[in-house]
């Protein structure tokens, strides 16, 4: 269930001559009962609703006065969200004969008296609007009107915009049906507003909210498709100019290949264009590599572990997405680890439609291919980006939800080809030339066409994580190196780059030849730093050089040259 809550405006839409009648309160019950909200956003004052309509109780929320005034029918409790009108502006309407309806924080007459209106305006000086819906003219401050009364009710219920759908019937519903996820307008609503609504019932006012419950009940976002680009992640251009988007209420997606192929470029991108766009989003981080990333909430770091409670926390608010970082928790540890925290997540996701996405960086860490921790079955339910080198190493129950491949690197027709095994499904067609540079190939599943290259979306700022990660951060027992010797008798760790080169320069040249020799550092580089262009120039001085002191001053300056210069003068490794 994507769709959580319906928002609809009250006379013309819900309601005929200011009443809703038997079958579209059934209908609204019913639409409760499925687990859903329901917010009334109306222009009436709300003693006047309270009047027409007896059945406040089916609402989560009440806006009234266009936007400017909550109400929570449970509690019977009020909450103006804008001032009271200017008694100086009432008086000179009055004064210019204009017929009014004071509220809390609205002023209303009719047409054509909303010439007078605009000239006490200007007389006054003051920061005032004007709305028209169907011949009523509503005088409010800048900037409070529908949309925003619909999103304060939505903030005091936890929910996102993305997840709401609002039906209405005119002028002033434009604003509030553009802010939700998906519009809808009633049969009898203006020409305007059903040229911008993702769907136009066929009957009308209440039987055209009881027809468009029936459709979300039966079908949930699938009422709407195809899906217009506002609730929607542009995750890459093809050829021809047209993007490729992700959908929140779609299958997942995989992003995939070698390392230094711009994996963590193009998920980085993703990350950003979902926050961008008001998604909630919940990144898996089992190595560090999103510490630096601002636009989150950071959980957990090299020493300390992230606890589930303090997950649940930070998701409460809507706007906010979270960094979930697993690089405290041991290796082992960490697929259970993560199926903890996924299905807290999913849970919630399946009570307040958020989050709206995962992404699981390293998915081969918490979702391996060999291990069954519930999680791969669990993530059917909520879209989830996975991340990793081989995607025959993560699990294929994780894999099956995968609709978008994208496969990075050197050979992306290879890495897709491994998608198709580890599912146990025929590959499409494939390219056989290797992708241009910052290309990607992309496979839609669910779509005939077959595998493109693409050019993937560029964030806008490269993750920084050489300086703080793999130069000076905590590495974890898994991913350091470690300086034993020819016979074993050390066990020096080195947890990143600069210990690796502060112990490089202190041990003895019998030490450090035996490790040159083995090719050990750079097989650490390329497995644990994940940086295949320092691997191969730490492979050339493993092989060229025989004298120590030689041997360790280009392996410094060949490690110094990317990673302690400064962060934005390095180049992005994954």
């Amino acid at each position: 269930m994507f769709i959580i809550c319906l928002a609809t405006d009250y006379d013309g839409t819900l309601a005929h001559d200011g009443v809703v009648d038997s079958a579209t309160i059934d209908a609204l019950v019913r639409l409760r009962r499925s687990g859903r909200r329901v917010v009334l956003v109306t222009g009436r004052e709300l003693p006047d609703l309270v009047r027409v309509c007896p059945r406040l109780d089916l609402f989560d929320r009440v806006v009234a006065e266009n936007g400017a005034l909550l109400f929570d029918p449970a509690t019977r409790r009020e909450r103006p969200l804008a001032p009271e009108p200017s008694p100086e502006f009432v008086a000179a309407l009055r004064e210019k004969g204009v017929p009014l309806s004071v509220g809390r924080s609205i002023v209303a007459t009719w047409e054509p008296h909303e010439n007078a209106v605009l000239k006490a305006i200007r007389e006054l000086g003051l920061e005032l609007q004007i709305t028209f819906n169907k011949g009523a003219v509503m005088v409010l401050p800048a900037g409070v009107n529908k949309a925003s009364g619909l999103a304060a009710a939505l903030d005091d219920l936890g929910l996102s915009a993305h997840n709401v759908v609002a039906v209405g019937d005119a002028e002033n519903d434009h604003a509030f049906m553009q802010a939700s996820g998906f519009s809808a307008a009633v049969a009898n609503a203006l020409p305007a507003v059903k040229e911008t609504a993702d769907l136009v019932t066929e009957r009308p006012r209440g039987a055209g909210v009881a027809e468009l419950i029936a459709r979300l009940l039966e079908d949930d976002v699938d009422a709407f498709a195809p899906f217009k680009a506002r609730g929607l992640v542009q995750a890459a251009v093809r050829p021809d100019g047209t993007p490729v988007y992700l959908r929140p209420h779609g299958g997942g997606a995989l992003v995939a290949g070698l390392s230094g192929g711009g994996k963590s470029t193009l998920a980085t991108a993703l990350v950003e264009g979902m926050i961008a766009g008001g998604f909630q989003v919940v990144v898996f981080d089992p190595e560090g590599d999103y510490a630096d990333f601002r636009a989150a909430v950071a959980l957990g770091d090299a020493k300390s572990p992230p606890r589930l409670p303090e997950l649940l926390k930070a998701l409460d608010r809507p706007g906010d997405s979270v960094v979930v970082n697993l690089l405290a928790i041991g290796v082992e540890d960490r697929p259970a680890a993560f199926a903890g925290f996924a299905g807290a997540a999913i849970e919630m996701q399946g009570r307040t439609g958020r989050p709206h996405w995962l992404l699981v960086d390293e998915a081969h860490h918490v979702l391996p291919a060999e291990r069954d921790v519930n999680a791969g079955a669990a993530l059917s339910s909520l879209p989830a980006v996975l991340v990793t080198v081989d995607p025959e190493a993560v699990s294929a129950e994780a894999l099956a939800r995968v609709d978008d491949v994208f496969a990075v690197g050197t050979r992306p027709a290879e890495t897709i080809a491994a998608f198709c095994r580890a599912l146990s499904i025929a590959p499409p067609p494939l390219p056989e030339g290797p992708a241009e540079h910052g290309q990607a190939l992309f496979w839609r599943r669910s779509s005939p066409r077959a595998p493109e290259f693409v050019a993937p979306r560029a964030p806008a700022a490269k993750m920084e994580r050489h300086t703080r990660k793999y130069a000076e951060g905590e590495l974890g027992e898994d991913k350091s190196f470690y300086f034993r010797g020819p016979d074993g008798a050390l066990n020096l760790r080195a947890q990143n780059l600069t210990i690796f080169l502060q112990m490089a320069d202190g041990v003895d040249d019998r030490t450090w030849l035996h490790h040159l020799k083995a090719g050990d550092v750079s097989t650490w580089i390329h497995d644990a730093i994940k940086d295949d262009d320092l691997a191969s120039e730490a492979e050339r001085i493993e092989a060229a050089e025989a004298d120590p002191a030689r041997s360790r001053r280009a392996m410094r300056q060949a490690i110094e040259r990317k990673y302690t210069a400064p962060a934005s003068k390095g180049s992005d490794p994954g």
